[in-house]
């Protein structure tokens, strides 16, 4: 149950296989990689329970380092590939990390962030090097390929996206069980999706995220093969999975979305038979996207809810989906309790913010407060993400939206994932963002804005605006609708609607001052 185990019993079998550029590294090539760096780690004094840092694009040598983290007993944090360097700086400050490993991709902004970093004590560089960093290549290729002795379990310490602000640091508990024991996510990925050394897992998610990181982590443990796409394109997706047989993948609605607006010819021209597990979390999944997605690939469609903070597991298969269309599905990992803003428990339908009891807690690393605002009112110790839901009477999950999403326009409190759920399967939209803009009579008005297919302008808005009408009440409607060619998204598929909200309120107050 761990990279050294299966690289010892198929030292041959690839582990990683890159689909842009198609280079195969195999499981002893792995194995050797994530072992010398755990030399180069252990003599620069990092002991379990000390933290490193990276910032790598797509990559098989991600991996290597997390594994090398992972077999030494350390938290490890991969940080996105985009990001500025303060925002950088925070975070490598922040989760204390003594070692912070960068891409020549990304030197610019790496070698930033020296002097707000004082904390590390080593930076090495792939491909190349910059002022401050030694070459990763030079230093590792002369360690040993063999394990440390005494090899314990580490974990990942990821931090939130940042929606609402400064991203925190999710920090579990450090297992330090000796390398090779199981996990939580490692039984459940066993019981709902079993993989073993013939599967073959796609990947098309940056790896810095929570979910991309850990399935391909889990799945090597399973000896699988795990197949990278540097980048998300829906038609080479779809060629991934016939290239290379693929078997089990993971997905955001985003990206279901992406596929479906592809020309049919494009759709079928790909074998796809292959697939027994297509997974989908990090967002909910508009209706008709899911119902087009089962009706193309199969029943093969598997949902989960989850968080960083990794305090729930609720899942749900295609035909659970298909009797309570719209769900997420049924806990697994804690138990869901939907409470009001007092914290007192709400019956069967009715929406409040999901907390969950009897699951794994957390913490955010460094902010008490932060911490403290993720319980329940009444110290049950239940511990929330900030999302709002209800639970029908077959105790289905269903989510309604973020809690920071809210928009109250007249005093009525309005979620805007029904309207984007509805606008995002028009065909002349390719993206579409909801959200509540400062109005002086309402206090908020809804507002959307829209990546239009094609061109866009008042019959345009006039459309959409009456499109929404037909499936949902008005007042849930955007009164009006803005295009643009690109709206502020994550490479996950996250929309960063943080970044709208400001923009608006900030042409509010600049408005008000004149």
């Amino acid at each position: 149950m761990h990279l050294g185990s299966v690289a010892a019993e198929h030292p041959d079998r690839p582990a990683v296989i890159m689909a842009g550029s198609g280079r195969s590294v195999s499981y002893a090539e792995l194995d050797a990689a994530a072992n010398r760096l755990a030399h180069v780690l252990f003599d620069a004094g990092l002991r379990p329970g000390d933290h490193i840092a990276f910032m790598l694009e797509n990559r098989w040598e991600f991996l290597a380092i997390a594994w090398a983290a992972q077999r030494s007993g350390l938290y490890y944090t991969p940080v996105g590939s985009r990001l500025q360097a303060d925002e950088l700086a925070y975070i490598v400050d922040n989760c204390e990390a003594r070692v912070f490993i960068a891409s020549a991709a990304v030197a610019d902004v790496a070698a930033k962030i020296t002097a707000d970093t004082p904390r590390v004590g080593l930076r090495l560089m792939l491909d190349g090097t910059a002022d401050g960093f030694t070459s990763y290549q030079d230093r590792t290729s002369a360690a040993p390929a063999t394990p440390l002795p005494d090899e314990v379990e580490g974990m990942d310490m990821l931090y939130s996206s940042g929606t609402t602000g400064r991203p925190k640091g999710v920090k579990p508990a450090l297992p330090l069980a000796p390398m090779g024991t199981s996990n939580p996510l490692t039984q459940l990925i066993a019981l709902l999706f079993p993989p073993d050394g013939t599967s073959v897992y796609l990947s098309p998610a940056p790896l810095y995220h929570a979910a991309p990181l850990r399935y391909c982590m889990s799945f090597l443990r399973f000896g699988a093969t795990i197949v990278i796409m540097e980048r998300f394109d829906p038609e080479q997706a779809l060629q991934a999975i016939e290239t290379h047989r693929v078997t089990h993948s993971q997905w955001v609605p985003t990206m279901f979305i992406r596929m479906l607006k592809l020309p049919a010819e494009i759709r079928e021209r790909y074998d796809l038979s292959s697939l027994r597990y297509a997974v989908h979390a990090a967002a909910p999944c508009p209706i008709p996207v899911k119902e087009q997605m089962i009706e193309w690939w199969g029943p093969v469609l598997h949902e989960y809810y989850a968080g960083t903070e990794g305090n729930c597991f609720v899942y749900t298969g295609s035909a659970d989906w298909l009797a309570h269309k719209g769900t997420v599905g049924r806990p697994l990992l804690g138990v869901v309790h939907v409470c009001d803003e007092g914290g007192s428990e709400l019956p069967a339908g009715d929406v409040g913010t999901l907390y969950f009891s009897d699951g794994p807690t957390f913490e955010y690393h460094g902010d008490a407060a932060k911490t403290a605002s993720s319980r329940d009112p009444k110290g049950r110790g239940w511990t929330t993400l900030g999302d709002v839901g209800y639970v029908d009477a077959d105790g289905f999950l269903f989510l309604t939206d973020r809690l920071s999403h809210m928009i109250i326009s007249g005093g009525v409190n309005i979620y805007p994932q029904e309207a984007e759920n509805i606008l995002a399967v028009h065909p002349k939209v390719v993206d579409v963002a909801v959200i509540g803009v400062p109005d002086p009579e309402m206090g908020e008005q809804v507002k959307a804005v829209v990546q239009p297919a094609g061109e866009a302008g008042p019959p345009l808005e006039r459309e959409l605006i009456a499109y929404c009408r037909e499936h949902l009440a008005h007042y849930k409607c955007p009164k009006s609708i803005d295009f643009r060619d690109e709206l502020p998204r994550q490479p996950t598929g996250k929309l960063l609607k943080r970044v709208l909200r400001d923009e608006y309120a900030a042409a509010a107050r600049q408005e008000a001052s004149r």
